[in-house]
């Protein structure tokens, strides 16, 4: 039987080369572990407008831009993510976990030292090649 595929808008928020993580509660699926922020994409919802309620949702702020990133299926045993990954370079409001989750800043070369989901792993290799290749433009 084939696993559901869930689908997420995912928010790679960043301010002055640094990207905010958010920690997942130990009750959710790999919990315990630091994520981009984001969410499910709701019938009817473009992968934008999910990204920009999520964020507002989760960690409070307002997406004024983003961009398309990168797309990827993880498919765990349990379940099969297909993340929708968008770079958030601006935004208003101070980012604050609304849910009570712990938020941190953490610059763009610690992210391979981070305790991430396995579907996270891609997102910070292709993070980590992206702004190695920006550096050197």
């Amino acid at each position: 039987m084939q696993n559901k595929v869930i689908h997420v808008a995912v928010g790679v928020i960043m301010r002055q080369q640094h990207i905010l993580l958010a920690l997942r509660s130990s009750k959710q699926h790999q919990g315990g572990k630091w994520e981009f922020p984001g969410g499910k994409v709701e019938p009817g919802e473009t992968v934008p407008q999910a990204l920009a309620r999520e964020l507002l949702e989760e960690v409070a702020i307002d997406v004024t831009h983003s961009s398309a990133f990168m797309q990827l299926e993880y498919a765990y045993p349990e379940k099969t993510v297909l993340l929708d990954i968008y770079l958030v370079s601006a935004f208003n409001g101070e980012p604050h976990g609304r849910e009570g989750q712990p938020l941190r800043w953490v610059a763009i070369d610690e992210l391979s030292s981070i305790d991430f989901p396995d579907a996270n792993q891609p997102i910070v290799e292709r993070l980590l090649q992206h702004f190695a290749t920006q550096e050197r433009c």
